[in-house]
């Protein structure tokens, strides 16, 4: 019995080594494409290994010809500032839906979340004509304010701020604690893994935001590191090569955050595995 179990356990370790390596293979050839000359980044067969190496001339090409670190730079403030904002906002909103007792609450709820379900295409024309009214078309300001506003944030942190027991509550209101003393000294300390959970994903979604960069920026030095990467395209065409090294600088931020907070998010999971 122990022998089937163990032979088990191996050919179900295989199995999920094979798979994971199936969803690496796009991000193993990214890597392998930085550093081949751009002639062979198409080669058939796929060659994982590069038989001609030339990774320390496109990294420097990215780094040095073009205006890759400003990109990188706009990325990073835009990111931040966006993150910071988006869990600060999305906190102090949950919170309030959570804790603070207030007439028509259930049903303001309802119609946030219904929010949520309108496709974020299908405003973009809005956000375009409020952003130029406003003069924040073309500006970071207006990239943050509007990636600093989420439904899922909401949604999600109110689910955590609602297992928090009201007998709390009620003892700092009794000793004179108010609405913003109790949300920042009791109530967030204990939801501390879903928003650290929430700032991990709402980086990572901003990092990687394409579509509102290119709507709302046109001077490039504001462009952020996803539009930047574009600028490796040519008029004879794509050179891979210099974008599939552009990709893999764009993804070590992700790769450190990620890193850094993974103890945290696994907690927030296991937070809400458990209140489910």
């Amino acid at each position: 019995m122990d022998k089937w179990n163990g032979l088990k356990k191996t050919i179900l370790t295989v199995i999920m080594l094979v798979i994971g390596l199936l969803f690496m293979s796009p991000f193993i050839w990214m890597i392998s494409a930085s550093m081949k000359p751009e002639v062979d980044v198409f080669n058939y067969p796929i060659e994982w290994i590069p038989k001609h190496w030339n990774a320390i001339e496109n990294y420097t090409t990215v780094w040095t010809t073009t205006k890759f670190p400003l990109f990188y730079w706009n990325s990073i403030k835009v990111t931040l500032l966006t993150t910071g904002l988006s869990v600060l906002l999305s906190s102090m909103a949950a919170y309030a839906f959570a804790k603070v007792k207030f007439r028509g609450r259930n049903v303001l709820f309802i119609i946030v979340l219904a929010i949520y379900m309108i496709p974020g295409q299908a405003i973009l024309v809005p956000q375009f004509l409020l952003l130029r009214s406003m003069g924040l078309y073309d500006t970071h300001l207006g990239l943050i304010l509007l990636g600093s506003f989420s439904v899922l944030g909401t949604f999600m942190l109110r689910q955590f701020y609602m297992g928090i027991h009201d007998e709390y509550i009620e003892s700092a209101k009794i000793d004179g604690a108010g609405y913003f003393r109790i949300f920042f000294t009791i109530c967030t300390p204990l939801v501390k893994p879903a928003i650290a959970t929430y700032a991990i994903l709402r980086f990572i979604w901003t990092w990687n935001d394409y579509q509102n960069p290119l709507i709302f920026l046109r001077t490039k030095d504001l462009f952020t590191i996803q539009l930047g990467i574009r600028s490796f395209a040519t008029l004879n065409g794509d050179l891979y090569a210099l974008i599939m090294a552009g990709s893999v600088l764009a993804i070590v931020p992700l790769l450190i955050i990620f890193i850094i907070g993974q103890k945290q998010v696994i907690e927030g999971i296991s937070m809400g595995g458990v209140k489910g």
